[in-house]
């Protein structure tokens, strides 16, 4: 028995001997990822103020067409002693102002987006080893002038200058994060101050998107842009204009046509970039414009409006498209997209809208691009509205009308020396006349625009436009001319992820 029980007692020696081993390895090597974590510190940002939090591992996704804000890995101590000392500010082509520490994504850009160093700013970052979030926040304001009192009435969209004297109509708060292995999650919440000087609130985006998907499948849902053409789908922040082209803020709205829904995309098996997009959402409100918006005060189009409930699967805004994307050369890039978007409105009891897109975008960079410049950028978009408006809520309008609008604009930008763009765009608005239908929405219209911009890092951007609005008369208005001048500044606080080529 004495025998037997020594050996016990040598046993469980022994076993106290390894967890004793286990706990040692543990503790040096949680001191290991400390050491490496201190020694990884990025170059803070001039801007900031602040040395970010280091970077934590997240969840591995392949979507480029969202804003996705997933920081590189930390780099090691003799990476970031480089980064310190290289002292320049690499400014990314990803919409020029974009941050992003990501290596840039293979797609249909991949022929002619330039690799660049670790971002001077890492994301804020909430979360462990298994979740994350980064936060940022943009702000955008605008000196305006106009030759029209009325400045409201000639730009078109929300986010657009709207009186003359200062404006701040897109302070941006952006978050996004990995949900679990299986989900990504997007947040953009956009703050803006009227004419009086009274904040207005926006839940712009917020969707839930799927990260691992087979077959080169994607879904999303929540509140997001309609996948309609290139504008559309991007903030005010990345235009590269200070307003919204005429067409896509009279056609889509004033705040872009977005809403709550679903959808789903697949990547073609094909040798080069093809995308089928599928998206169904509420098409109400506002952000339904052209379908079931009960518009000011119950009335759109001058008539009054039934604000109706869906009744079926048809007045949900359904937005197909399709894009593909090609090389021209090595440093040669097209894009080209058709989309559509359709549902009821609510000008009647069975009225409906059609629109129809189509998009093409060139762009050129130079073999020798430093930070993405020289470049030239093409980028042009038509769209087509068939409009049935109805006799209102209970007949009460005169008659009913089928209206067939258009427009296009067309862009040119020329990045000819880092940090400075110069762009040029035409519009062009045409709205079919009516003897009935007085809305000064409705006028048909042309504009000239020309600007400079002058980025002197990827964190902030000096802008100044020029417009000269034609507007045509018909049977309510008369035709008037006017100018326009716009001095535009943003600046960028944390690490705001790539946007969409």
């Amino acid at each position: 028995m004495e025998s037997l029980r020594q050996q016990v007692q040598a046993l469980t020696d022994t076993v106290k001997a390894l967890q004793q081993q286990v706990k040692d390895q543990q503790t040096a090597l949680e001191k290991a990822n400390l050491a490496q974590t201190a020694n990884a510190t990025v170059e803070p940002s001039p801007i900031a103020g602040a040395s970010p939090a280091p970077a934590a591992p997240q969840f591995p996704t392949t979507d480029t067409s969202v804003v996705a804000g997933a920081p590189a890995p930390p780099p090691s101590a003799s990476a970031a002693a480089t980064t310190t000392t290289a002292g320049g500010f690499p400014t990314t082509d990803e919409s020029v102002v974009a941050s992003t520490g990501a290596t840039a994504p293979a797609g249909p850009e991949s022929a002619i987006t330039s690799s660049t160093s670790s971002s001077l700013t890492a994301p804020i970052t909430i979360g462990g080893s298994r979740t994350y979030m980064n936060i940022s926040f943009d702000g955008m304001f605008a000196l305006a002038y106009s030759s029209d009192r009325d400045l409201s009435r000639l730009e078109v969209g929300d986010h657009d200058p709207q009186q003359r004297g200062f404006n701040a109509r897109n302070l941006e708060l952006a978050v996004d994060g990995a949900v679990d292995p299986y989900f990504e999650g997007f947040a953009n919440i956009v703050f803006l101050l009227d004419n009086n000087n009274n904040t207005e609130v926006e839940a712009e985006e917020a969707f839930l998107q799927t990260t691992n998907l087979p077959f080169g499948l994607q879904a999303r849902g929540g509140q997001f842009f309609a996948p309609f053409g290139r504008i559309n789908p991007t903030h005010p922040h990345t235009w590269d204009f200070a307003d919204d082209p005429i067409v896509h803020g009279l056609l889509l709205g004033p705040d872009g046509l977005r809403g709550v829904g679903a959808q789903i995309s697949w990547t073609l098996p094909l040798p080069w970039y093809s995308q089928l997009l599928l998206a169904v959402q509420n098409g109400r409100g506002g952000t339904g414009y052209s379908f079931r918006n009960p518009g000011d005060n119950g009335i759109f189009f001058g008539r009054e409006t039934n604000d109706r409930e869906a009744r079926g699967l048809y007045d949900f805004a359904w937005e197909p498209r399709f894009e593909t994307s090609f090389n021209l050369s090595s440093t040669q890039t097209v894009l080209a997209g058709a989309s559509g978007a359709f549902g009821s409105n609510d000008t009647g009891p069975n009225a409906r809208t059609q629109i129809y897109g189509g998009d093409l975008l060139y762009k050129w960079k130079s073999p020798r691009a430093e930070g993405g410049f020289p470049f030239v950028k093409w980028q042009n978009e038509v769209m087509y509205r068939r409009f049935e408006a109805g006799r209102g809520l209970d007949d009460t309008f005169p008659v009913a009308e089928t209206f067939h609008d258009w427009g296009m604009y067309s862009q040119l930008l020329w990045g000819y020396h880092k940090g400075w763009v110069a762009g040029l765009r035409g519009d062009y608005m045409h709205m079919q006349d009516s003897r009935y239908t007085d809305d000064p929405d409705r006028q048909s219209r042309s504009r000239i625009s020309a600007n400079i911009t002058w980025y002197p890092t990827e964190f902030s951007k000096l802008r100044l436009q020029y417009n000269h609005d034609f507007l045509d008369s018909n049977y309510f208005l008369t035709e008037r001319q006017a100018d326009s001048v716009f001095l535009q500044f943003e600046f960028i606080l944390g690490a705001h992820g790539a946007h969409k080529f």
